[in-house]
């Protein structure tokens, strides 16, 4: 067997000079070296040879593979080399055209609201403030004038944790307290800011709600702050976002943290307040909440409401870019679908 071994070794390396092309040397490598090539097949007859022989058997064979396994490999390195030259000497290859593009990403439709509501608030002059996503039930609800078992809170409903008290936050309202009590310096400083983030609820996933999304609340207190610097500071975002001459309209409404309270609608952009499927023929899409901040939730933050008043507004970066771009179903924006995300 030894000698059928060397006569291998010889055949393979002598076939192996003789090939001139990539497909020939890949059924070499399977001929010679493969799962059931003739070396393989060699090794596993080696029952057949006396147990004093089998070592140095064993040793050479080892040597003729990795051997045969080198040969193949600067073999098949020189017939490449050699393809590639013909290839460029007939033209079969220009290398003068541009190479493939790369696929890149692209920014969630999500964060580009973000961006465009971070950049218009900032020309306005409002400084972000983020604040956390787990919070303890009193900042959540109590200090927004939502005590326990007040009917406010059976519109949210809540991620308990395992800790006592300690919930994932319904809304980003609780970062109103936060950013008094921090930036508000015992109620002598004002304030003005904008505090993004994601919110929870244990909500139906539906094609208008999910357990997850994004908000944006906005904060600004001082001294003589009046419901016309509310109304002035909505209008000018509105024109900012969708447009010079974007008409506004305010409706009374009830959040607990705010007095009075007021819904926001924006003209409908898309029909210009003709009606539309999207504006469901109104003429009007509703943008956001806001409201004169509760003289308890000024309190609460550390500011005397008798010196001091303010504004709050809220709203959703995904309501905005679902109507900006007539999207229909708010799961598009958690399901990672290239599909989807490829067209922003």
């Amino acid at each position: 067997m030894l000698e059928q071994l060397e006569s291998l070794y010889g055949q393979g390396l002598a076939e192996l000079e003789a090939l001139t092309d990539s497909a020939s040397l890949h059924e070499w490598h399977i001929r010679y070296l493969g799962k059931k090539g003739e070396l393989t097949l060699l090794l596993r007859n080696m029952g057949g040879i006396p147990k004093e022989d089998r070592p140095s058997f064993g040793k050479r064979a080892n040597e003729v593979k990795e051997a045969l396994t080198a040969a193949h490999l600067e073999r098949t390195a020189q017939v490449e080399e050699q393809e590639l030259a013909t290839d460029l000497q007939e033209g079969q290859i220009d290398i003068t055209l541009p190479g493939r593009q790369q696929k890149v990403g692209g920014l969630h439709p999500s964060t580009r609201t973000f961006r465009d509501l971070f950049r218009i608030w900032g020309e306005m002059g409002f400084q972000i403030y983020r604040s956390r996503d787990v919070e303890d039930d009193e900042t959540n609800f109590t200090l927004l004038n939502m005590p326990p078992h007040h009917p406010a809170r059976d519109m949210q409903d809540t991620f308990y944790t395992t800790e006592p008290n300690i919930i994932m936050r319904t809304h980003t309202s609780p970062g109103q307290i936060r950013a008094m009590r921090e930036l508000g310096e015992n109620g002598t400083r004002p304030i003005r800011v904008i505090l993004p983030g994601m919110c929870y609820r244990f909500e139906q996933i539906t094609a208008r709600s999910e357990v997850q999304f994004h908000q944006m609340e906005g904060l600004v207190v001082g001294r003589n702050i009046r419901m016309s610097d509310l109304k002035g500071t909505i209008a000018a975002f509105a024109e900012r976002m969708f447009g010079v001459g974007t008409g506004v309209r305010f409706r009374a409404s009830y959040f607990p943290f705010t007095e009075p309270s007021m819904e926001v609608d924006i003209e409908c952009f898309l029909c210009g307040g003709k009606g539309c499927n999207v504006c469901k023929y109104s003429g009007w899409l509703e943008i956001l909440g806001s409201g004169m901040v509760h003289p308890t939730v000024l309190q609460n933050g550390g500011y005397d409401p008798t010196q001091w008043s303010g504004f709050a507004f809220g709203m959703g970066p995904e309501r905005i870019t679902l109507l900006k771009h007539g999207i229909r179903d708010i799961r598009y924006f958690w399901s990672n679908d290239a599909r989807f995300l490829d067209q922003f």
